[in-house]
């Protein structure tokens, strides 16, 4: 059974990558590896709590996992977010690395993402932080499926809440020195602004000039009081698994505490901009989240 200790919002990133990757025509994404990570038995369990988490008209609860019920439901309320941001946070870290040549990346709250694994530059070091519960189970994950971790990965254990990221990530052999791309996926939807720009500062402290963040944001009109249907079910599913969103960001508010710690918005995808990067002409029905927002941002030259 699974651990409700690790996390239930990794657990459907992870779900919704495998599931468009084995079905989707039109993929936004293609982590194929993701299946393997879960297993079968993860996969299909997963797959039963979204289908009754998400069934608002199903009852009883169901006790099987059934893909004819659940695919519908992953495609309308988390894949355009789940695969829309990792698609974008790839391609920006493969344009970051092409143009630096020796390059770090720090995939923050990694949880089951397998980009080590499908990672084809070996100029890219890179660091996975996470909690160690979390770490310590994905470990036992690769071990089962007997993969070999590549020379340039770093599996660093870290609880956000106790560990100082500055002295975790340099303890780790990180180099302050060499250009670095952040990652911090699916995170500020559970953070106040202050408490994410604490994060923001730490990155900023072990960031050279031209280092670069993305993020994605859930907007005002997150809890507006005519919220839409699939964004007040999303938050009301999330925090009926533990995991409960605190607020909506206005950009403005983004932009300046992005700006106190010398980061300036590079590239801001809008929804209706999401939307026409990955949801153009799609024949499934997908279409870009009504409120969530990718941020890339770039360390200003001539700051420390």
């Amino acid at each position: 059974m699974i651990d409700m200790r690790e996390s239930m919002t990794a657990k459907m990133c992870s779900f919704a990558r495998a599931y468009h990757s084995n079905h989707a025509r039109q993929k936004i994404f293609d982590d194929y590896l993701a299946y393997d990570m879960m297993g079968k038995e993860e996969y299909e369990e997963v797959g039963m709590i979204l289908q009754n988490t998400f069934g608002i008209t199903q009852s009883p609860l169901q006790t099987d996992f059934s893909g004819k019920l659940t695919y519908p439901l992953i495609d309308h309320y988390l894949t355009p977010i789940l695969l829309s941001r990792i698609a974008y946070a790839e391609t920006e870290l493969m344009n970051f690395a092409n143009k630096h040549g020796k390059s770090q990346y720090v995939i923050c709250g990694a949880g089951m993402d397998t980009f080590a694994f499908r990672n084809p530059n070996t100029d890219i070091r890179i660091f996975e932080l996470d909690h160690p519960d979390t770490q310590r189970y994905k470990m036992e994950k690769i071990q089962k499926l007997e993969w070999t971790i590549p020379q340039n990965v770093q599996y660093v254990p870290i609880d956000f809440s106790k560990h100082d990221l500055v002295e975790t990530l340099k303890d780790a052999g990180f180099d302050p020195l060499v250009p670095t791309y952040f990652a911090i996926l699916g995170v500020t939807y559970y953070l106040t602004l202050p408490v994410f720009e604490e994060t923001i500062q730490k990155i900023a402290a072990l960031s050279i000039p031209g280092n670069k963040i993305v993020f994605d944001y859930p907007d005002e009109t997150t809890f507006g009081e005519n919220p839409v249907e699939r964004v007040y079910r999303l938050t009301q599913a999330t925090e009926s698994l533990g995991e409960q969103m605190k607020q909506g960001l206005e950009f403005a508010d983004v932009k300046a505490a992005l700006g106190r710690h010398h980061f300036s918005v590079e590239a801001h995808l809008n929804p209706e901009r999401i939307q026409n990067a990955y949801f153009a002409n799609r024949t499934d029905g997908q279409k870009a989240f009504e409120n969530i927002h990718l941020i890339l941002a770039n360390k200003e030259e001539g700051t420390v």
